[in-house]
């Protein structure tokens, strides 16, 4: 004997049901099968729709009885059964008296528990007798059986207690004297002592076939439904949730209490004494492995936790004051006001200095729960030994759970730090001494992010996942998106971590995919984008709220560097080859180091200086082993470096200037990097990074710019006082070459003081024979005081440039 249980998206519509039917039909040719069946899908809501509207007194309650009626009978012709006046027949009766109870509903404008057990009665009633009709109609050894005539209860309407010894023995009967192979019974429906329509509550239909397999003491009870099995969280919400293979019945009920809809918790009961196991399946892939429930050991496969699970629409109470503290009695009464007002509460913690008691329920019993708590402590509220209820709204409860967390250190320390890195605030704990669950109160906005950073830490193999959303998509961006589309694979498979792009912006269009953007067409993507802006793409970013986010600005923008502040503070670190930033007021500077340090959030700027040379990182793990710097002498302008390397007498400064613009080695304002300025930001970052305080002003700036060039007002017009000063370009070759030097733009920070400035570099020194766009650093320090540590190579160009991006991007996921 098999005992099987269809629930309504498996008999949603008519290819559904030849699915179950086909099922059963091959099961059937090896043994007899007991199948129980919830209502069509969404037939249920429909009916308790209809209820209300004709409680209400709103006409509209026909218009739902006419859609409920077509949805069957279009089932019925799909089915082929039309042509049977007797199946017709009895289905018209059916509704006809559903119809009828609805008018009865809207002539009184009453709907009781008892008439609402028999109003929702009708959707099992009618699926059971069609699926049952439409085997035998086809030939099949199949009946259905009124599982109200079987399962006897109490009269505790909507929720009904089941009197075992009286059904037990009415299931034993009937199945010791049927003759068919297969039984359709519907789920869900029963009936009291009194004769009276009864229903056993949410999940009734699991409950149904877990009565019947107990009562039949069958080897396994099957539960078929829309999804392979129990997953290990949500597959709506992570996409790399997968089935469980096994699982005991405390953590199949733990993960069930907390969202896991696939099972209701009240279904394992009557198996549980027995130990009969579920085997939790899926209609429509009947070859996929499903879940096992039993008492048997379950391989741990590398994680303790067997699954994460939800619960939405919490609310949290907190009773809370002076006069609470030893004195006995606040919980009792507490829990006696919730009780009586048929509240029922999920999660309870209270801290040892007994000042307060937090407790999660629903969010819908919220307001009744805060008017009946308060009357109870009225007086102790009046007195200020207590102060009102304090109720929080939009939050979900997290659980993990499994039987063996209890046997390992650290499952909640992993869970509460990963959630931290994420931004997750947690706002109330719950775990209980035999350490199967342990449950946490976070923002409804963070499930998502949560479900998907503890699934990652929990069940992923180590890949870690980043979230990458780029702003400025020039020379730099471009190549920096095609290095990481070039990289995906490799990344995934060699460092585990898995790169995506979820949001694009040029200065006019922006997209985004919480996926992770397809990077084969992401131009035309973009140029079909919506509108772009700075605060449009920060909210955008920050809604999508996914976990290991990172906000990279490939600008030199000032106005997207004034955003930074507002990525730290939401936990989304940020990769910056921007200066101004860094380079701003040095409050700023420091508050945005603090940010970063308080929110978890990384923030990167190696390409701030030497574009993917390592000096930033250099100098930090100097300064982090103990080191301390002293000096520090660089060429840090690849742009300058490239103009003055090409610039001679036989050529224009105008064309030089003009060439490095066009190879993507100054920024769009040449102005920036041949004022100095650039390059007074870059060794202000370097005195920073040391650990002294300074300023730009505080920066001595000689320039080299004709008085006409300095004082421009537009790009094209300092290109033009570069044509109208070429004698003053070359007068600067001149002196160099007549002492056989070379012209190099220097920074230098000597003694907590620095400046910038073209100097006539001997041809001794090492800064001589720098080539093209290079760049040059000798850091003097403690252990280097004599022989400085020197970093040199390309230190401008959009491939460099964007591979120091793609190196910040890489560090933050190898932490």
């Amino acid at each position: 004997m098999k005992v099987l249980k269809f629930g309504g998206t498996s008999v949603g519509s008519s290819k559904n049901i030849n699915n179950v039917i086909n099922i059963l039909e091959n099961y059937s040719k090896n043994d007899t099968i007991a199948c129980v069946v919830s209502a069509v899908g969404g037939i249920t809501d429909k009916l308790l729709l209809a209820g209300k509207q004709a409680q209400n007194k709103e006409q509209q309650y026909i218009d739902t009885f006419n859609l409920i009626k077509d949805i069957h009978f279009n089932i019925i012709n799909e089915l082929n059964l039309g042509n049977s006046s007797s199946i017709i027949s009895f289905v018209d009766e059916k509704l006809s008296a559903l119809k009828s109870l609805l008018d009865g509903i809207f002539l009184i404008n009453e709907l009781s528990p008892k008439t609402s057990d028999k109003l929702v009665s009708f959707g099992e009633l009618l699926s059971s007798y069609i699926i049952a009709e439409t085997m035998k109609n086809r030939g099949i050894s199949a009946d259905s059986k009124n599982s109200q005539e079987l399962i006897i209860t109490n009269s505790n309407f909507t929720k009904a207690e089941v009197k075992y010894d009286l059904t037990n023995k009415n299931i034993q009967d009937y199945f010791n004297s049927a003759t068919q192979k297969i039984t359709i019974l519907p789920g869900f429906i029963s009936k009291s002592k009194l004769g009276e329509q009864t229903t056993l509550g949410r999940g009734g239909s699991d409950f149904t076939a877990a009565i019947v397999a107990a009562a039949l003491k069958v080897e396994q009870l099957e539960i078929w439904t829309d999804v392979s099995g129990m997953f290990t969280t949500n597959p709506k919400l992570v996409k790399q949730a997968y089935p469980i293979e096994k699982i005991s019945y405390q953590e199949a009920m733990e993960l069930s209490h907390f969202g896991a809809k696939v099972l209701y918790p009240p279904t394992v009961q009557p198996v549980l004494d027995l130990n009969i196991p579920i085997h939790i399946k899926n209609t429509l892939e009947p070859e996929a492995a499903g879940t096992v429930i039993s008492n048997d050991e379950a391989p741990v496969n590398g994680s303790v936790v067997k699954g994460i699970s939800n619960i939405s629409n919490i609310a949290l109470l907190t009773l809370e004051g002076s006069g609470m503290v030893g004195i006995p009695g606040f919980s009792k009464r507490l829990f006696e006001t919730l009780s009586q007002e048929k509240i029922n509460v999920i999660l309870i913690t209270q801290a040892s200095s007994e000042h307060s008691i937090c407790l999660g329920i629903d969010e819908k019993d919220a307001d009744l729960a805060k008017s009946a708590i308060d009357a109870t402590f009225e007086n102790e509220i009046q007195l200020h030994k207590i102060n009102p209820i304090i109720v929080e709204t939009g939050l979900s409860i997290i659980a993990l759970v499994g039987d063996n967390m209890k046997n390992h250190q650290g499952i909640s320390g992993k869970m509460f730090s990963a959630l931290g890195r994420n931004n997750i605030n947690i706002r109330a704990i719950a775990q209980g001494a035999s350490e199967k669950n342990i449950s946490t109160v976070i923002a409804e906005k963070d499930v998502k992010k949560a479900l998907n950073t503890l699934h990652e830490q929990f069940f992923e193999s180590r890949t870690k996942q980043l979230n990458v959303f780029i702003t400025g998509v020039g020379n730099v961006g471009e190549k920096l998106v095609e290095q990481i589309k070039q990289q995906r694979k490799y990344l995934k498979e060699n460092l585990k971590i898995n790169l995506r792009i979820a949001g694009l912006s040029n200065s006019r269009k922006m997209i985004f995919n919480e996926d992770g953007i397809e990077l084969s067409d992401w131009k035309e993507q973009l140029e079909n984008g919506e509108q772009a802006s700075l605060d449009g793409f920060f909210e955008k970013t920050k809604s999508l709220n996914l976990r290991n986010s990172i906000f990279v600005d490939v600008t030199a923008n000032k106005d997207v560097a004034s955003l930074y502040e507002k990525y730290l503070r939401q936990s989304i670190g940020v990769v910056a080859c921007n200066k101004i930033a860094c380079s701003s007021d040095y409050d700023n500077y420091k508050l945005l180091k603090r940010l970063s340090l308080k929110y978890n959030a990384p923030f990167l700027f190696e390409t701030n200086v030497g574009a993917g040379l390592p000096i930033m990182d250099t100098l930090n793990n100097l300064v982090a082993s103990g080191d301390k710097v002293t000096s520090i002498h660089a060429v840090l302008s690849g742009s300058l470096n490239f103009v003055f390397n090409n610039f001679n007498d036989t050529n224009k400064f105008y064309d030089i200037v003009k060439q490095a613009a066009a190879e993507g080695y100054t920024e769009p304002d040449p102005r920036i990097d041949l004022s100095g300025v650039d390059v007074a930001r870059k060794i202000l970052i370097l005195a920073r990074e040391s650990g002294v305080e300074m300023n730009l002003e505080d920066i001595e700036n000689t320039p080299f710019l004709s008085e006409a060039g300095l004082k421009s007002d537009s790009v094209d017009d300092f290109y033009q006082t570069l044509i109208e000063d070429e004698a003053h370009y070359q007068a600067l070759y001149t002196s160099a070459k007549a002492k056989d030097c070379q012209l190099k733009y220097v920074a230098q920070f000597n003694n907590g003081k620095a400046s910038v400035s073209l100097q006539e570099i001997p041809s001794d020194h090492p800064f001589y024979n720098l080539k093209g766009s290079d760049n040059i650093v000798m850091f003097y320090t403690n252990r280097y005081a004599n022989q400085p540590m020197i970093i040199k190579g390309a230190g401008a160009g959009a491939d460099v440039t964007a591979s120091g991006l793609f190196a910040d991007i890489i560090r933050i996921g190898n932490n």
